[in-house]
């Protein structure tokens, strides 16, 4: 796939754009500083290990620090894997 050829070589992705059951790094969140420190508490941090376990109407539930979580389609678009 596309996405797999880019990020082998580095380059950053939305988590929206990841394969589901694959791990990632979090490489960047961004946005508003409310909204990194919303994801920091939940466990969204830089190096953190993430993998998308369903997707729905672009919401996301994702695995990350031994959690599942539920995030929406914007907060998901924020952060870089």
């Amino acid at each position: 796939m596309y996405f797999d050829t880019i990020r082998r070589r580095g380059f950053m992705m939305p988590l929206l754009m990841a394969n589901l059951g694959e791990e990632y790094t979090i490489k960047q969140i961004g946005g508003r500083e409310k909204d990194k420190t919303f994801l920091a508490t939940l466990g969204f941090v830089i190096d953190g290990k993430i993998s998308v376990v369903n997707a729905m109407s672009g919401n996301l539930i994702v695995n990350v620090k031994d959690s599942r979580v539920a995030i929406s389609k914007e907060l998901a678009s924020k952060i870089m894997v």
